[in-house]
């Protein structure tokens, strides 16, 4: 004969008082550690994307060092440094002196421009209105421009405030290079750490998900960012041979532009107009010629580096580029666009996983 009996209320209310406490001390150590590397985030993310993307030179390089990591690393830190940070901080000085200059001049209004010469006039269809309105901006800018001078004064403030935050974005880049540096020479923990985290989260389909991951964001950094940086160091090199002012701040507008998968003919197609009104025929069919071929160069240079990497919807990067530099400034250009990508093309596999 069996006796039922009664449930021991003192381990019934224990258990899940114990489990809500420990799940409320796990949660709160969580989020201290979140607030404590929140500082390091961005540049954290920033160093893996520069990881995974040079990964392939690395093994080539160590073939060539004879396994020596730490020496091959370094090496791969230092050509990283001396290819984007000098470049980077040479057009970043450059934009400081001429971006607050116009940002000032756009704010207050003082902003002067060349007067046109008179074979502006004589170009077909836009050539006399063309010439009248260049004229009147730059005699009376004051009046030309009041129509926009709310606009123009935001587009002041938003020049000032992204070149002041030009000196933090080279600073996290130059921490990111050390730090991919220093996962390069431990590169085969962090592929062992990567997949087991993928298993951790797929379970048998983590080797497959941890291989998108990697070819994803090596397509959108070379394939996108690579492509935008080749466009803009291009155009920014035929606008300081042409002479045109704020060729800095225009260079950096045309690799925003390419980033966001516009491209820079929206910068370019003025300039080159300008350039004709400017210098003799010759130079200036010259200049269009060039102007053209970095317009068009991207539809050649993003099969060859993209090669089989995944094709990622046009809005997509966008989104990420525009939401990535809201959100953390400059360098969430970068960040932004592979970030979003990749969690793009791992959800869609996820959705369409076993079809």
């Amino acid at each position: 004969m069996t006796t039922n009996t009664p449930p021991d209320n003192n381990d019934f209310t224990k258990n899940p008082v114990e489990t809500t406490i420990k799940i409320a001390m796990t949660l709160l150590l969580f989020t201290w550690c979140f607030y404590i590397v929140k500082p390091f985030i961005v540049p954290l993310v920033w160093s893996l994307i520069i990881t995974v993307s040079i990964y392939p030179v690395y093994t080539r390089m160590l073939i060539a060092f004879k396994g020596r990591q730490n020496l091959t690393a370094i090496l791969v830190s230092l050509i990283l440094l001396l290819i984007i940070v000098v470049p980077v901080v040479m057009l970043a000085g450059t934009l400081a002196n001429s971006g607050e200059g116009v940002a000032r001049q756009l704010a207050d209004g003082t902003l002067t421009m060349p007067l046109p010469t008179e074979k502006v006039a004589s170009w077909p269809l836009i050539g006399e209105s063309l010439f009248k309105y260049w004229t009147l901006v730059a005699t009376h800018p004051v009046e030309a421009l009041k129509p926009i001078a709310p606009q123009l004064k935001i587009a002041g403030q938003w020049l000032i405030s992204t070149g002041l935050s030009l000196t933090g974005s080279i600073l996290q880049l130059v921490l990111a290079i050390i730090v991919s540096g220093i996962l390069l020479a431990n590169a085969g923990g962090g592929h062992r750490l990567a997949l087991a985290i993928s298993k951790r989260f797929f379970g048998a389909k983590g080797a497959e998900f941890e291989r998108l991951s990697e070819t994803t964001i090596r397509s959108v950094a070379i394939g996108v960012l690579g492509v935008a940086l080749i466009q803009s160091l291009l155009a920014g090199l035929g606008f300081f041979v042409a002479g045109v002012p704020a060729a800095a701040l225009l260079t950096l507008a045309c690799f925003f532009l390419a980033v966001i998968q516009v491209g820079p003919s929206f910068i370019v197609i003025p300039v080159t107009i300008y350039v004709f009104s400017c210098h003799d025929t010759l130079f200036s069919l010259v200049f269009m010629v060039w102007a053209i071929f970095v317009a068009l160069i991207d539809n050649v240079l993003k099969p060859i580096l993209m090669g089989r990497g995944s094709s990622i919807p046009t809005v997509i990067i966008f989104l990420g580029a525009i939401g990535g530099m809201i959100f953390s400034g400059v360098i969430g250009l970068f960040i932004g666009a592979v970030v979003l990508a990749l969690g793009y093309e791992l959800f869609r596999a996820w959705v369409f996983e076993g079809e």
